[in-house]
C-alpha cells in the first residue's frame, strides 16, 4: 500500500542552542554548552511526521555554504524528497536560542530574511506547484510571509493545509488565510497574538479563533492542558510529564508533525492528538530537534496519553510559555 504524501513547505535552517548550567544571570556571561542541529519548524514537523507511516517533500529556500549542506544531508538521511532551491551567494537562515537550566528559552535571534525574500517568489515555481498537485496534503509554518501563505493556500484548494504559528510575531501571517487552514498548531502566546485575547478562559480563546475564521485548531500550555476544537466540539489534553526534560526545542513541532500524519492515516482528531502529545514527549526527552521515534518507543509513550476530554465551560486556560 503506498503511503499518503505530506507536502512540507517551510523552515528549514540551521538551530545552534545556548543552554546555561545553572541560575541564569541577566547581564552576565553566563557557563554553559552550546550544540548545532539543522531544524525550522516545517522541517521538524516532517521528520516526524514521516517516522509516522508517510512519506514527506520538502520545499525550503537556503544559502550555497556549509549550514545547507547540512540541511540538505538531513533531509536524505531522513528519506525526505528534497526539492529546495539554493541560493550560492546567501547565508541559510538560522535560529539561535538561549536556554535556561530547565530547557526552557530565554532569549532567541531568528535570522531569517531569505525566507522573506525568496517564499513569495518560490510560489510561481513549477516544481512547487508540481509537488503541490502530487501531495495529499501540505504542511506549512509561518517562515512563509503572508502572501505566499495565501497564494500556497489558493494552490492547495481542498487538500489539507496544516499549519505551525513559530511565534508570536509570525503567525498573524496567516490572518489572511485561516479559513483555508484544516488546522493551526500555535501555543498561548501565538493564540492571543492572533486573536488579541489577553485572558484566560478557554472557551473565550476558541470562540476568538473560531471569528477569526479558523475552524480547527490546537492551544498549547507548556505543560498545562492543551485545549483543542473542530466543528464536533472543544476538549482539552493534558500531557503526561516527561520522564526527563532535555530540550523543549521542537517539541511543538513533534505535536504538529505527528498530528498531522495521523489524520492523513485516517484517525478521528481527539484520537490523532494524542499521538501528536506522545511525539512531542519524546521530544522533550531528546536533546535535538527531531528525534527518532522507533514504534516501540513510540507505543510506550502513547500507552501514558489520557484520553481527550470535553472542555468545562469554566476551564481556564494556563501558562501561555512557547512551545
Amino acid at each position: 500500500m503506498t503511503l499518503p504524501l505530506l507536502l512540507t513547505v517551510g523552515g528549514a535552517h540551521i538551530d545552534r542552542r545556548g543552554q546555561v548550567s545553572g541560575a541564569y544571570i541577566p547581564g552576565a556571561s553566563n557557563p554553559g554548552t552550546m550544540m548545532e542541529d539543522v531544524g525550522g519548524g516545517g522541517f521538524n514537523a516532517l521528520r516526524c511526521a514521516v517516522q509516522r507511516e508517510v512519506r514527506g517533500t520538502l520545499i525550503s529556500v537556503r544559502g550555497g555554504d556549509s549550514a545547507g549542506e547540512s540541511v540538505s544531508k538531513a533531509a536524505e538521511a531522513a528519506g525526505i524528497t528534497d526539492h529546495s532551491v539554493v541560493f550560492l551567494d546567501r547565508a541559510t537562515p538560522s535560529y539561535t536560542a538561549l536556554l535556561d537550566e530547565n530547557g526552557d528559552v530565554i532569549a532567541a535571534l531568528a535570522d531569517m530574511s531569505l525566507y522573506d525574500l525568496a517564499f513569495p517568489k518560490q510560489m510561481r515555481r513549477a516544481k512547487l506547484r508540481e509537488a503541490v498537485d502530487a501531495a495529499d496534503a501540505i504542511l506549512c509554518d509561518a517562515n512563509l510571509p503572508a502572501k505566499a501563505v495565501e497564494a500556497l493556500t489558493a494552490l492547495a484548494g481542498e487538500k489539507p493545509v496544516f499549519a505551525i504559528g513559530v511565534s508570536p510575531a509570525k503567525i498573524v501571517r496567516f490572518s489572511g488565510a485561516l479559513d483555508r487552514l484544516s488546522c493551526l498548531f500555535m501555543n498561548g502566546r501565538e493564540a492571543a497574538a492572533l486573536t488579541h485575547y489577553s485572558g484566560t478562559d478557554a472557551a473565550e480563546l476558541v470562540e476568538a479563533l473560531r471569528e477569526s475564521g479558523l475552524k480547527r485548531g490546537v492551544v498549547t500550555s507548556g505543560a498545562d492542558a492543551m485545549i483543542a476544537f473542530d466543528a464536533d466540539g472543544v476538549f482539552s489534553l493534558t500531557p503526561p510529564a516527561p520522564r526527563i526534560v532535555e530540550d523543549v526545542t521542537g517539541a511543538g513541532d513533534a505535536l504538529a508533525g505527528a498530528t498531522s500524519a495521523a489524520l492523513m492515516r485516517g484517525l478521528p482528531f481527539r484520537a490523532a492528538l494524542r499521538e501528536g502529545v506522545a511525539a512531542s514527549l519524546l521530544a522533550l526527552e531528546d536533546r535535538s530537534a527531531a528525534p527518532k521515534m522507533s514504534r516501540q518507543a513510540f507505543e510506550a509513550v502513547l500507552a501514558l496519553v489520557p484520553e481527550a476530554a470535553s472542555l468545562q465551560e469554566e476551564a481556564q486556560f494556563g501558562e501561555t510559555n512557547d512551545a
